[in-house]
């Protein structure tokens, strides 16, 4: 799958939630940029075969995280650019305010 295909898979996975499909649903289609195998090398060590899986997983999901990001870009553009408030900036640094009570309050 290339990196374009797998942008478009988060893409259709954020608007698939946004259109109320169930979260199953989307965790497959989320599901199908992971490899369902692995080449390790014969003969190879835990760390170097921890290493080998990790190398064939980070540009799948690097290239998923790129489409996230693209479409929040997008939207937080179009957002902020209609004028709306609050503007982009405060409504993420609300976000992470409120995640950070939740983890340490």
């Amino acid at each position: 799958m290339t990196e374009n295909e797998i942008k478009l898979k988060a893409i259709a996975a954020l608007t698939a939630l946004r259109g109320g499909v169930d979260e199953s649903l989307v965790s497959d289609l989320l599901g199908e940029v992971i490899p369902g195998e692995f080449a390790v090398p014969a003969g190879a060590t835990a760390e170097e075969a921890g290493l080998s899986v990790l190398a064939q997983l980070s540009e799948p999901l690097s290239a998923l995280v790129n489409g996230f990001i693209l479409a929040f870009d997008a939207v937080a553009d179009v957002h902020d650019a209609s004028g709306a408030e609050p503007a982009t900036e405060p409504i993420l640094q609300e976000l992470a305010l409120r995640l950070a009570s939740d983890n340490f309050g």
